[in-house]
């Protein structure tokens, strides 16, 4: 069981120990283990002993090149220490965990964590007059399908009449995401992203002086035979030589070049199979490691010509020295 004394967390507490990652809302082992009154390692075998109810979208642990990342980006120092990187906890493995960590002290704590989830799943609500119905219909029918997963869960829930009611105030599971305008249309941003290297046959030309870690992470799943080139003066620094190399022995396939860019530009740009029948270049508000995070636009040049000789020009450029 859990220690007796409840640990007091107000909301920007528990907000602060939220993370995106994988493209879902999570929490960290060690953040719930301290929430829940547990010591890490005795919270993970209480999981470990019900591990039946913790499939793959509800409890994952994180890669090593995910963690670093997320120590960088938060300045993690929460952290035991432990040598194996740390389990992550989606809403629905949260809902599970309640399944597990019984008591009065469990019941509490689960209570400001659903709470404060659904304080964060508004975001639907706050942009309907942003995105198109489509998109409102399949988020609709996202919350949909994610009360339908919660609902199967609660039938393996102690009984609980608290708890009980806690489910029942759940009722807007939309997960929040950040969002750009990807020609005229309101789009997740690493889904733009993804779309635009997706059309990819030969190679991918980013001109963008202000690159980071998310810079790279957005590339992670082009095909291994096109090879990446990214012109940047790596402005402010973001990006670093171990995050690169980190990077790179993660996803050893994906092929990228640094070359410096030399002041010349301002805007941002992608230019996908430069020179071919494939061609295709977008205008990019911002950059991408800030995807959606800030109100930003990407458009598709439909003019190429005017933009022929750029990429021919930064060719001969020196590497990036980072």
């Amino acid at each position: 069981m859990a220690d007796n004394d409840l640990m007091i967390y107000d909301e920007n507490d528990l907000k602060s120990k939220i993370y995106i990652i994988r493209g879902v809302q999570v929490m960290l082992d060690f953040d719930l283990a301290k929430i829940y009154g547990y010591s890490t390692m005795r919270f993970n075998e209480q999981v470990k002993n019900n591990i039946e109810r913790f499939d793959d979208d509800f409890r994952f642990q994180l890669t090593d090149f995910e963690f670093k990342n997320l120590i960088s980006k938060f300045s993690i120092s929460r952290w035991g220490g432990t040598r194996k990187c740390p389990y992550a906890f989606t809403e629905l493995g949260i809902y599970s965990l309640m399944t597990v960590l019984k008591g009065d002290l469990a019941v509490t704590q689960s209570k400001k964590l659903l709470r404060l989830f659904k304080k964060l799943k508004d975001f639907a609500i706050q942009i309907q007059n942003v995105l198109p119905n489509a998109e409102i219909q399949t988020l609709a029918l996202q919350t949909q399908n994610n009360t339908e997963d919660i609902r199967q869960i609660k039938q393996q829930m102690v009984t609980h009449d608290e708890l009980s009611a806690v489910i029942k105030e759940f009722t807007d599971p939309n997960i929040k995401k950040d969002y750009l305008f990807f020609n005229g249309q309101t789009v997740e941003a690493d889904i733009a992203y993804s779309e635009i290297y997706s059309y990819a046959k030969k190679t991918i030309h980013i001109i963008d002086n202000y690159i980071g870690l998310k810079t790279l992470v957005l590339l992670k799943s082009v095909v291994k035979n096109v090879k990446i080139t990214i012109f940047s003066d790596n402005i402010n620094h973001n990006l670093h030589s171990t995050e690169l190399a980190d990077f790179q022995n993660e996803y050893p396939n994906v092929n990228i070049t640094l070359k410096a860019l030399g002041g010349t530009y301002h805007d941002r740009y992608i230019f996908i199979d430069s020179g071919t029948k494939n061609e295709m270049i977008f205008h990019c508000g911002g950059s991408s490691k800030d995807s959606g995070k800030r109100v930003t636009s990407i458009t598709k040049v439909e003019d190429v010509v005017l933009y022929k000789n750029i990429i021919d020009n930064l060719r001969n450029n020196p590497i990036l020295m980072l």
